[in-house]
C-alpha cells in the first residue's frame, strides 16, 4: 500500500523537469518558426571533461546534443564545432582530410565527420517529402 501511495504523490514539478530534459535542441521548420526536437530514447550522459561537468545526449559515438553548448545544437563531442557547420563546409567543396587538418586542435577526426554524414543521410531518408514542390 505504501508503494501505491508513493506513486500517487508524484509532483507535477518532477514530470515537468523530465519533460524539459527530453527537449534537447531547436530546429526551424519550413515557415521559419523554431520548434523543439525531443531526445528520442536517449539518456542524458553526465561526465567530467577537463575538470568541468559535461552533459550531453549522444546521437552517436562522436555527435552529441549538449544543452549547454551552442544552444543545444548538434556538435562533435567535447568541441564547440557544430555539425551543420562542418556539413556546410563539405557541401561547399572542402574535403574531409582538409577539415581534419584544419580542426586538428579540436581533435576532429574522419570517423566523426563520417558519422555526421551518416546521421544526416538517415535524417533525410526518414523525413517526409516536402509538399508543394515541383521537380
Amino acid at each position: 500500500m505504501n508503494s501505491t501511495k508513493a506513486r500517487a504523490t508524484r509532483t507535477p514539478k518532477k514530470k515537468r523537469a523530465t519533460r524539459e530534459r527530453q527537449t534537447i535542441y531547436t530546429v526551424r521548420n519550413a515557415n521559419g518558426k523554431q520548434t523543439s526536437r525531443p531526445a528520442r530514447a536517449k539518456k542524458l550522459v553526465v561526465e567530467m571533461y577537463g575538470g568541468e561537468r559535461y552533459e550531453y545526449y549522444p546521437l552517436g559515438k562522436y555527435v552529441v546534443a549538449a544543452p549547454g553548448v551552442c544552444g543545444g545544437q548538434l556538435t562533435f563531442k567535447y568541441t564547440r564545432i557544430r555539425v551543420n557547420f562542418i556539413l556546410h563546409l563539405l557541401a561547399s567543396g572542402r574535403s574531409i582530410p582538409d577539415l581534419v587538418e584544419s580542426y586538428h586542435q579540436s581533435n576532429l577526426t574522419q570517423e566523426a565527420i563520417q558519422e555526421a554524414i551518416d546521421l544526416a543521410r538517415k535524417a533525410l531518408n526518414s523525413s517526409r517529402p516536402a509538399t508543394g514542390l515541383t521537380v
